[in-house]
């Protein structure tokens, strides 16, 4: 049976070529959103070119509309959806008294709004209505830094959100796994369990994950 698409939302070098790449190698089509659309078009010109089916898609998740745009287009162009991974952040470095309100919301545009947005675009568009909707955590949602603030608060926020997302899935009992991935650790730094590619793994994981098993968060420490 072939598999719906994998759509990867916020893909960069790091984690989220990662997830490209591992849900790519699991024989999903993937789309590869994201500003710099030239780097996503060479992420999926490699992917294809190793066999697979891939696709770039520009998009800026502080704009709504933009983002929606580009869903609609991956799904039409690589078919409907059975995976969803949110990987956007804004990594700024900045304190509680730093930010003005425009930055403050402009930062939780891109931390939790694009999330909401994409998740409201794909859950219509899931093949069969089942599928899974992955969220890039951070540990910052559990122990905020002051150095970090708007991101600190981006992820708490997130994590609320997904939570109540996974909460009223299971009660519409419906077939799409929604779960956090709260990643405790710097991605890519020295500690190997904290690779991309061990990370990306972990993903994939949970849309495998059986359903009786299925969870609002997994806590990646």
């Amino acid at each position: 049976m072939s598999k719906g698409s994998a759509i990867i939302v916020g893909v960069g070098p790091g984690l989220g070529l990662a997830l490209a790449r591992t849900f790519a190698e699991d024989g999903h089509p993937v789309a590869l959103l994201g500003r710099d659309l030239a780097r996503l078009e060479r992420y999926a010109s490699t992917l294809t070119a190793e066999g697979r089916t891939a696709g770039g898609f520009q998009a800026d998740v502080s704009d709504p509309e933009a983002l929606r745009a580009a869903l609609v287009q991956a799904a039409d162009d690589l078919g409907a959806p059975e995976v969803l991974v949110y990987n956007a952040a804004l990594l700024a470095p900045d304190t509680p008294t730093g930010p003005d309100a425009a930055q403050f919301t402009h930062a939780l545009s891109v931390n939790v709004t694009g999330a909401m947005v994409a998740a409201r675009t794909v859950l219509p568009l899931l093949a069969d209505r089942r599928g899974t909707l992955l969220f890039t955590g951070g540990g910052f949602a559990l122990d905020p830094s002051p150095e970090r603030t708007t991101l600190s608060v981006g992820k708490a926020a997130l994590r609320a959100y997904v939570q109540a997302l996974h909460k009223q899935q299971r009660q519409l009992d419906s077939d799409v796994h929604v779960t956090t991935v709260t990643v405790a650790g710097v991605i890519g730094g020295e500690d190997p369990r904290f690779a991309p590619e061990r990370l990306a793994a972990a993903y994939l994981g949970l849309h495998h994950q059986p359903r009786e098993h299925w969870q609002a968060e997994l806590h990646y420490a």
